[in-house]
């Protein structure tokens, strides 16, 4: 069921998610800067969708260079073997939109019931509707392909499942302290979506699923007006908090509520024994 552990370098290559990370983000605002892009709007915690999309998809044109330059050199094998095999996937990625979709659609509508928001308006920009699906499968793909694809993937030939998932979502988390309002319980939960995330890898050893999933909570959790992890991005809805607490988050975002925790642990332990089952159907 699991990969057999035989290779105890795998922790050492997985800390190339450093490089990955920072010489592209680099690589990309330098080039940015040098066009004559307005960076100032990124220590705003507003996300500007058309300058953000440009940041991201530049960042994961270096980044898949790099680590074409990783598997091709370090990991001796192809690109692809991180998990973007496409046959038979249309499935999982499918289930990955869908989970987004309910979970979000639940906090909101949940929260609203219980009066910890209060609907404003809405507010339907198709154009911004596009744009921020385009921004939020960047985003999905970057740090899927990383985390999960690179640094699971690798932690997975050294570790047993658990402690892979531990040390990867941790970092997962890391690169997330700095967000604007974070809070202990967002970075808590960040770690937490990390294993809900890769959970399905551990048994398919495939991203669409996870990068479907990542998408569709990024996309959603901003269409029904929340904060991103902490950004302020393009809403459909918008509501207004009464008073920042654990139940709604605050001005972290969901992410940073008690409901946020509750939910991501039970759908872990969901796809976790669906994939888990998949997998044993298939042998």
């Amino acid at each position: 069921m699991y990969k057999k552990i035989s290779n105890h370098s795998g922790w050492l290559k997985s800390l190339l998610f450093v490089p990955l990370i920072l010489i592209s983000q680099i690589i990309a605002v330098i080039i940015m800067s040098a066009s004559g892009f307005d960076m100032s709007s990124f220590g705003t915690g507003k996300i500007d969708l058309e300058l953000m999309i440009i940041l991201e998809y530049t960042m994961t044109f270096f980044m898949i260079i790099m680590l074409w330059a990783f598997m091709k050199y370090i990991d001796k094998q192809p690109l692809i073997n991180i998990g973007l095999q496409v046959k038979g996937r249309l499935k999982d990625f499918n289930f990955g939109l869908l989970i987004g979709l309910l979970i979000m659609g639940f906090a909101y509508f949940f929260l609203l019931l219980i009066n910890e928001i209060v609907f404003v308006n809405i507010d339907f920009n198709f154009n911004k509707v596009l744009l921020s699906i385009v921004l939020f499968m960047g985003v999905s793909v970057f740090e899927e392909i990383i985390f999960r694809g690179y640094v699971l993937k690798n932690l997975l030939e050294s570790f047993n499942p658990y402690a892979a998932l531990f040390v990867s979502s941790l970092f997962f988390s890391l690169i997330h302290g700095a967000n604007p309002n974070v809070t202990l319980l967002g970075l808590s939960n960040i770690f937490l979506a990390g294993i809900f995330l890769g959970a399905s890898y551990v048994f398919t050893k495939n991203l669409w699923f996870p990068i479907a999933l990542h998408f569709s909570w990024n996309f959603f959790q901003a269409m029904f007006g929340f904060k991103v992890s902490g950004l302020d991005s393009y809403s459909i809805i918008k509501f207004d908090i009464i008073e920042n607490n654990y139940i709604n988050g605050g001005e972290f975002g969901f992410e940073s509520s008690v409901l946020s925790l509750i939910i991501i642990i039970i759908f872990t332990i969901i796809i976790w024994k669906h994939f888990k089952s998949t997998v044993k159907e298939n042998i």
